[in-house]
């Protein structure tokens, strides 16, 4: 929708419509606000923190009750899925038997806007008296969950979304803009990759894109088409409807695993232009050239990103020079990658 179309969508809209609308931007604004605010309080204790997360020999124990409890739960699964070893521990349960879980190696990370919830009080000296390291993140900078923290950062919001300046919104947003820093300066530091990345995230598309291999969805051995160079053209469309896949690779007649050149559905389109020719042409004649190749190590979505940037469907597979694969669209579409 272009930026005249929109304005006039936005402009018949009712009293009430609009009303709505606005209320949705003013929303947005103020989170938007919140977390700008907290670019400039960032300093050496934001480095202080990550310095003992990083040095941390145990696990990042994050805890908060109500809606920081929801945000705490966020940032510990952040943490735990990009390299910091991490779980939520609820304050009240911890109360109850499952302080257990926390050892003098770990660090704690206490959540709670007023910094003074009772449930996170009743456990934090517990937990210093233990020697685990305390964290904390609150709006108060004064209160008591601050002032016991050995590192703590400064989460505080002027104003919350909510008209009534009541219902946690811009705090639980800076909470979490502020979790997520964290979690990404840690990553960073640890030279945490992609390959580490896939390792927690098996399941689902981005489990598959980063994990699966050419080699994995590749077809093989007699799978794959060719044809000696030199052959007649009639000969490679014969090898193309056997094999199904659109395509022939060409190779050295004396070499069948050095890669020559390519002829495709699309290479035979442009055959046609020369339909009288078709029964004396060789092969030589009308394939590609020097075809795009890829390893059999790539990860299967960089070789449907090759497809797509060249606008083609197949894929000879060549490792140190020699043809292992050839690969299709619709392998990778079979794989779900795409």
């Amino acid at each position: 929708m272009n930026e005249a179309r929109f304005a006039s969508t936005v402009a018949d809209l009712t009293a009430f419509q609009q009303a709505l609308l606005a209320r949705g931007r003013r929303v947005l604004e103020l989170e938007a606000s919140a977390i700008s605010s907290l670019v400039p309080r960032l300093g050496a204790t934001f480095v202080t923190a990550c310095e003992r997360l990083l040095a941390c020999q145990g696990r990042v124990i994050v805890s908060g009750i109500g809606k920081s409890g929801h945000v705490a739960r966020k940032i510990a699964a952040t943490f735990a899925s990009t390299g910091t070893p991490a779980f939520f521990v609820h304050p009240a349960e911890a109360s109850h038997g499952d302080l257990g879980m926390v050892t003098p190696a770990d660090v704690f990370l206490a959540l709670s806007n007023s910094g003074s919830t009772e449930e996170l009080m009743a456990i934090v000296p517990l937990i210093k008296r233990m020697g685990a390291a305390l964290i904390t993140i609150t709006g108060a900078p004064d209160s008591p969950l601050a002032r016991l923290a050995d590192v703590h950062l400064d989460a505080g919001v002027e104003l919350e979304a909510c008209p009534l300046n009541l219902a946690p919104t811009s705090s639980t947003t800076a909470a979490l803009a502020l979790g997520d820093a964290l979690a990404v300066a840690l990553l960073e530091s640890r030279g945490f990759s992609a390959a580490d990345f896939a390792r927690s995230h098996p399941g689902g598309l981005l489990g598959r894109q980063l994990l699966t291999r050419v080699r994995d969805v590749m077809r093989t051995g007699e799978a794959i088409p060719r044809v000696a160079q030199g052959v007649p053209l009639t000969q490679a469309l014969l090898e193309i409807t056997r094999k199904r896949m659109g395509m022939t690779l060409v190779v050295a007649s004396e070499e069948p695993t050095r890669l020559i050149g390519i002829f495709t559905d699309g290479d035979l389109r442009r055959c046609l232009e020369r339909a009288s020719e078709l029964g004396t042409l060789r092969i030589d004649a009308v394939m590609t050239r020097a075809p795009q190749t890829l390893g059999p190590e790539a990860l299967a979505v960089e070789a449907l990103r090759c497809m797509d940037e060249g606008q083609i469907t197949q894929l000879a597979i060549v490792d140190q020079g020699r043809i292992v694969g050839a690969l299709h669209l619709h392998d990778l579409l079979a794989a779900k990658i795409a």
